[in-house]
């Protein structure tokens, strides 16, 4: 989906704006406006004339790469260290991976607790379905 919206200008796209860069991503402006800060964008969000934010596709295509990592709990500390490798460029590759490897280590490790405690509950709710039927 693309979400640039047309340039009066051939060839320039002026991007979106932050409401529709939120919606798009799925987050508030405020966190937009937090990542911005916190140095997690790749590159500088474009601004018009009017000083107004506006979040191409790459920038929005990134948010959500980002959001996909704080929603497997990669502190911010580490993806703002991911943010810099990618910066660096392709010398960084290496680097990049082995930072993700183990963030995917840690999130199958995540995987593995809430499975146990998903089968915890489960058993939980037969133990109630039976003796709902003993009644």
């Amino acid at each position: 989906m693309t979400l640039t919206h047309d340039s009066p200008v051939p060839g320039v796209s002026v991007g979106v704006a932050i409401s529709d860069a939120a919606a798009a991503t799925g987050l508030s402006t405020h966190t937009l406006r937090y990542y911005e800060r916190a140095g997690l964008m790749l590159d500088p969000v474009e601004r018009v004339s009017s000083t107004h934010r506006r979040y191409g596709d790459a920038d929005i295509a990134w948010v959500q790469f980002l959001t996909r990592l704080r929603s497997t709990g990669m502190p911010i500390a580490t993806i703002r260290e991911y943010t810099e490798l990618v910066r660096q460029g392709d010398e960084t590759v290496d680097a990049r991976r082995e930072l993700l490897v183990r963030h995917r280590v840690a999130v199958l490790h995540q995987l593995d607790d809430i499975t146990a405690s998903l089968a915890a509950i489960d058993i939980k709710i037969a133990i109630y379905e039976q003796k709902g039927t003993n009644t």
